[in-house]
């Protein structure tokens, strides 16, 4: 008797709920539902980790009601992803279509694919929820790579090298070959590349002699020495000449199947950003005069350099250096002259280059100002009226002389003489 009891209690019970389910999916049918254009009644549908699908949700209302949502959500062993509707209504007996889209989450580590389930939900108004669940097959992509992390200083000096530490690891669905990794700083023309190896798509499973995903074999023999992660170190040198500033430090990883790139940004600093310092870039002079200008040649490598120093003159102005060529030690300086004169009273400005075998390592642009009258034409007039004052000085000396040397004759008296 007591056991009747316990299955009458039981049927009641299961009445119950199929009552609750029947009245629950009166409300809503679900006519059909697609994912990229694929139907999902099967539970056979794959899609690729990391990547946006799009779910179309066919259904039919069996009521009169307002503020209707849709939900789809894929549920994730450690992430679910969600998108909804806005609200709508519909009516009895109509049929509607909602698109949805949503993000497939990356959550395969150790396998190359597995099973998500993607969850329907419609609701709202005084209708009861209506839910509904498939099963979606998640793969990697096909070939992919994870930068997973880049290790580098914040601050670099100019004229320093630096480590770039990096670690790659195949998410990918197939094995990565001959991969290559890049570190650049484009903005300074620097480059440096390495030879990362082979990247698998799974690691070896040291108790089973092949490589399984899931029961099925991947056709690779299992090798202890196979990795899905790699790591490296590549220096790059800073030139002596890069100016302060944030720079942009790019990583690419690519080999014959795909590419992958990420950007760090590092700061330069630079105590000589140049390598001529002038202290007085404008001079004025009359014509004729040499204007002179120190320039201070720099040399902040760690090795001897040869400078050479070439200026450009132009029209009316003649410009040339004390030193054409010098040697500065390293870490050192040298102060050389650069010696300017005009023809003709003006404006004038040119350029000095210093060149460090055949780059161009600095370029200064000087001003000569010629204008007035030279020391010299000033003097000229002073000096032929000396002349002319002292030749007149002269004459009316000798013109003295002459006439005090000249005595007057005496003239002879007169008297009578008797006899």
């Amino acid at each position: 008797m007591r056991q009747k009891n316990l299955l009458v209690f039981f049927l009641a019970i299961a009445s119950v709920l199929t009552l609750v389910a029947t009245v629950s999916a009166a409300d809503f049918s679900i006519d059909k539902v697609t994912v990229d254009g694929i139907d999902a009644s099967n539970n056979d549908v794959s899609v690729t980790a990391g990547e946006s699908i799009t779910v179309k949700v066919y259904f039919t209302s069996e009521v009169n009601e307002s503020d209707i949502r849709v939900k789809a959500e894929i549920e994730g062993d450690k992430l679910d992803v969600d998108a909804r509707t806005s609200s709508f209504d519909v009516e009895d007996g109509k049929r509607y279509r909602k698109v949805l889209t949503l993000k497939v989450p990356y959550e395969l580590k150790d396998e190359i694919s597995g099973d998500i389930s993607l969850n329907l939900k419609i609701w709202g108004g005084e209708s009861d929820a209506f839910t509904d669940s498939y099963t979606l097959r998640v793969q990697r992509p096909t070939y992919n790579a994870d930068i997973k992390s880049v290790s580098v200083s914040q601050t670099v000096e100019a004229g320093d090298s630096f480590p770039v530490d990096i670690v790659l690891k195949n998410i990918g669905y197939n094995d990565l070959d001959d991969v290559y990794v890049t570190a650049r700083l484009p903005a300074l023309g620097v480059e440096k590349s390495s030879y990362f190896g082979d990247l698998v798509a799974l690691e070896c499973d040291e108790d089973k002699d092949s490589v399984y995903n899931y029961g099925v074999d991947v056709d690779r023999k299992c090798d202890e020495d196979d990795t899905d992660t790699a790591t490296g170190r590549l220096y790059l040198k800073v030139p002596y000449n890069a100016e302060d500033g944030v720079y942009a430090l790019e990583i690419e990883m690519k080999n014959d199947d795909m590419k992958t790139s990420e950007v760090r940004e590092i700061v330069v600093k630079n105590d000589f950003v140049s390598n001529v310092v002038v202290t007085e870039y404008r001079k004025t002079v009359a014509p004729g005069e040499n204007a002179e200008y120190a320039l201070l040649v720099v040399n902040p490598t760690n090795k001897l350099k040869v400078y050479r120093v070439v200026p450009e003159s132009s029209g009316g102005l003649s410009v040339s250096a004390d030193e054409s060529v010098v040697a500065v030690p390293a870490g050192s300086s040298k102060t050389l002259r650069v010696i300017a004169s005009a023809d003709s009273e003006g404006e004038y400005s040119f350029d000095v280059n210093v060149f460090s075998g055949e780059e161009l390592v600095d370029t200064v642009t000087l001003e000569a100002n010629a204008e007035g009258t030279s020391a010299a034409t000033a003097a000229s007039p002073i000096v032929v009226l000396t002349v002319i004052l002292a030749i007149i000085f002269i004459v009316l000396l000798v013109v003295l002389i002459v006439l005090i040397g000249k005595k007057p004759e005496k003239s002879e008296e007169l008297g009578e003489s008797y006899y």
